[in-house]
């Protein structure tokens, strides 16, 4: 029988390393841009409905002068549902609320109007079922295509080495999840979307662990590169006015569809580390 307890931790082990290697790779940025800017840790916990520990997480923050601000979050909590959310979670009931998460979840927005700001999650969950979900995907106010395909290629040679079908049906997903609706607008040129890679046993845990895993190692070695390749780039006054106000459409979408955002505020999730990935500065017309 699977101990997902013991699955929860090594899901968890991973995306504390994969926020390692990232938090890393982007202060070396900043010192290839004569920055001393430097991720700030902060630890927070969470009650259970009982009072019971109910685990926390650690929201890492930076404000640097290529990273205006981003944050790589890595939290593991358990508890249960309220009866109206159990009933939008997969697996789980209102006679079946339990649940745990472990997950890594990164948005970074970016100085300069050239660089795209991104994100990127994984997660493993468990209700009566356990599964990953995750992906990531790139918002570039002013898009590039060589930047574009880079950041899909990397991503469809993650899906591929695990399933053919995989990068055609995930970024179609992130197509059509990452999409604001009032707007009539994509949130930004896509990458992947999946969820509910199901774990029915150790071997499919395994499986889509690896996945999951691919997907850390791509983005650690896609996104470093566009961004060196776009942070020296001079921009006007004009293209930091378009930053600014595609980053209200940002801002718009997690506040008002991300299921992420809803995940946290509704399991009791440290605030700030849920709004971490809200913009330092926006417009609207």
């Amino acid at each position: 029988m699977t101990d997902w307890h013991a699955s929860t931790a090594r899901a968890r082990d991973w995306f504390e390393q994969l926020r390692t290697r990232i938090c890393a790779a982007f202060e070396a940025i900043e010192r290839e841009a004569g920055s001393d800017a430097a991720f700030t840790y902060t630890p927070w916990q969470r009650a259970t409905e009982d009072g019971s520990d109910g685990g926390g997480g650690v929201r890492a923050v930076m404000k640097g002068a290529v990273f205006e601000k981003v944050g790589v979050n890595v939290s593991t909590v358990e508890g249960t549902f309220s009866p109206q959310f159990a009933a939008t979670i997969n697996g789980a009931s209102a006679d079946a609320p339990g649940f745990t998460a472990t997950g890594i979840s990164l948005v970074a927005h970016m100085a300069n109007p050239h660089v795209p700001a991104v994100h990127m999650n994984t997660r493993f969950l468990t209700t009566s079922k356990a599964w990953f979900g995750g992906g990531a995907d790139l918002n570039p106010p002013i898009p590039y295509q060589e930047d574009t395909e880079a950041f899909h290629a990397r991503l469809r040679a993650a899906c591929m080495a695990h399933n053919p079908l995989w990068y055609d049906r995930f970024s179609q997903w992130a197509d059509e999840y990452f999409f604001i609706p009032h707007r009539g607008v994509a949130r930004g040129v896509g990458g992947i979307f999946y969820d509910h890679l199901e774990c029915a046993d150790d071997a499919a845990f395994d499986r889509h662990f690896a996945f999951t895993r691919d997907v850390g190692e791509a983005f650690l070695d896609a996104f470093p590169a566009i961004v060196r390749r776009r942070m020296g780039q001079p921009w006007t006054a004009a293209d930091k006015a378009a930053q600014l106000e595609w980053r209200g459409r940002y801002a718009e979408f997690n506040l008002v569809y991300d299921r992420g955002t809803l995940f946290g505020l509704k399991t009791g999730g440290n605030v700030d580390a849920i709004l971490m990935s809200l913009p330092p500065e926006a417009t609207w017309g």
